[in-house]
């Protein structure tokens, strides 16, 4: 397996355009994590069924988020991803959230071709309301039977803050 931030770049976000890995499925309770030190995914725990992600869930290679991560993102798709690929990704907004005090933000993007649904999400506000509402959700409460009140959905913002959360996740990965 490849090191994905030594192959690939963040992408071409300025205009929209992100490489984004994919770390769990759509579905899925397990905690898979990429492993900088490693290059590799592990799984870091399995979490109680009913907090499954209601979303794919990866990151942005050659970023660092404020709490050291690589910078999150959550792929909207009709069917779950596979661990360990990587695409292109079309940005839509970003979550904004809080995670034990730390910030953890999330990219929200959908397949940048994506030819079943005619490329007919283009913005954030294009989503369903419910699959924002089914993200907000989880992201409150996915901690709730061991921390619980430890995280925060703090606001949905557009590609524009999305756009400055990854400049600023790509300088930090650059220190």
């Amino acid at each position: 397996m490849a090191d994905f931030n030594k192959v690939l770049t963040p992408g071409d976000y300025e205009n929209g355009e992100l490489n984004v890995v994919i770390e769990i499925p759509t579905g899925s309770n397990h905690k898979i994590e990429w492993d900088r030190e490693r290059a590799c995914f592990m799984l870091d725990r399995v979490e109680p069924i009913a907090f499954a992600k209601p979303c794919n869930y990866g990151f942005i290679p050659q970023t660092l988020d404020e709490d050291g991560d690589e910078l999150d993102v959550l792929m909207i798709t009709d069917q779950p991803l596979t661990t360990g690929i990587w695409m292109k990704g079309r940005i839509l907004g970003v979550m904004k959230f809080v995670d034990d005090g730390e910030v953890d933000d999330k990219i929200i993007c959908v397949p940048e071709d994506d030819r079943n649904n005619g490329d007919k999400y283009q913005t954030l506000e294009d989503l369903p309301k419910r699959t924002l509402e089914q993200i907000e959700f989880h992201f409150n409460h996915y901690k709730d039977l061991k921390k619980p009140g430890t995280t925060k959905v703090v606001a949905f913002e557009g590609a524009d803050v999305a756009k400055k959360v990854i400049a600023d996740a790509i300088a930090r990965y650059g220190k």
